[in-house]
């Protein structure tokens, strides 16, 4: 046999077991025991480091191989920064699919109804999503309102309170933009020249909105709440609602006093008439449709029944007679009962 002859077939043979070896690479995962792997991928991470950790979880045996299958496939500039649970008993295509999909694991967040920036912000960094700092930061960024077209000077009222789904690599930036989509989104077939008709801007309208968030959580009561609001406002008479002075005091701690009344604010509506200068909350679709349809009444004065209701009155007497009854006389007998144990 010549020496031609023998190196075509040693180069055939070389191509063979190449051949079989990257069968075996593609075909069989790099172990026969089922173990769960989280793999985080870091932003802009290049496809030879993302082998490498493949290959030092077990997830892969040959990373030389993935990085070239990674190539030959274009998927480079494909996989996206995130964590991913992943298999050590996937074919190395399941792997090379799954991070090119963008098939990141997430963290359902759901933000709630009437919840205000600070709010929102201290419950993400309480479920460990992103500093409250960091959201704070995005959410006062000017570029972000001009991008969103909000005229605003803050975002109060525009971060519609939805479920969200985050990883650790969302930057706060994105879910500041995305909360804001989804006002639009959300808000798109509401009819806002009924505001126009009745004296008020979008920014007004919503302001009023989170003021019926934050009074109400019964469906049924936010357009009276609306109907007492706009009331006053035609009337001249402010609006005195606790919540606009509780956005305005600096670390509230529950109690609201006589003297928090008289706190020097133009968030204080007992002091102030009109509405506040923005938004106190998120509020969520019900109650900007019951700023927008609020209920035909004369109602001046609402009054909480400590059970989730309030009673609703024309006159002043008739308010007095309802606190009494709904908030004096059940505070007396609480102390009371405390003072006998």
């Amino acid at each position: 046999m010549t020496r031609r002859r023998l190196l075509i077939l040693a180069i055939a043979a070389c191509g063979l077991l190449m051949l079989v070896e990257a069968g075996r690479f593609l075909l069989l995962p790099a172990s026969s025991v089922d173990r769960e792997v989280v793999l985080d991928v870091a932003e802009g991470a290049s496809l030879k480091a993302v082998a490498q950790k493949l290959a030092d979880a077990g997830v892969i045996n040959r990373p030389a191989y993935f990085v070239l299958l990674g190539r030959l496939l274009g998927a480079q500039r494909g996989i996206q920064a995130g964590d991913y649970a992943l298999r050590t008993t996937m074919r190395p295509l399941e792997v090379m699919h799954k991070l090119t999909s963008g098939a990141i694991m997430q963290t359902a967040v759901t933000i709630p109804e009437g919840f205000n920036i600070q709010e929102i912000a201290r419950g993400l960094e309480e479920q460990g999503v992103m500093p409250a700092k960091a959201f704070l930061a995005a959410a006062a960024d000017p570029a972000v309102r001009q991008e969103a077209g909000i005229s605003a000077p803050s975002l109060e009222g525009y971060l519609f309170p939805s479920t969200y789904y985050v990883s650790h690599h969302t930057q706060p930036a994105e879910l500041v933009r995305r909360m804001v989509r989804q006002f639009e989104e959300s808000t798109r077939a509401l009819d806002w020249s009924l505001a126009g008709a009745r004296g008020l801007s979008r920014h007004q309208l919503v302001t009023l909105a989170s003021i019926i968030e934050k009074e109400t959580s019964k469906d049924d009561e936010r357009p009276l709440v609306a109907s007492v609001f706009y009331n006053r406002l035609k009337l001249g008479i402010p609006l005195q609602s606790d919540p606009t002075v509780i956005y305005a005091l600096n670390g509230f701690d529950g109690d609201l006093r006589r003297v928090d009344l008289e706190v020097k604010s133009p968030y204080n509506t007992y002091r102030v008439a009109g509405l506040p200068p923005g938004p106190i909350s998120n509020p969520g679709l019900a109650s900007l449709q019951a700023a927008l349809h609020p209920a035909s009444t004369h109602y001046l004065y609402f009054v909480s029944k400590n059970d989730g209701t309030h009673f609703f009155s024309m006159t002043l007497a008739e308010h007095e007679k309802a606190v009494a009854k709904y908030q004096v006389l059940p505070a007396r007998a609480k102390r009371a009962t405390a003072r006998r144990s």
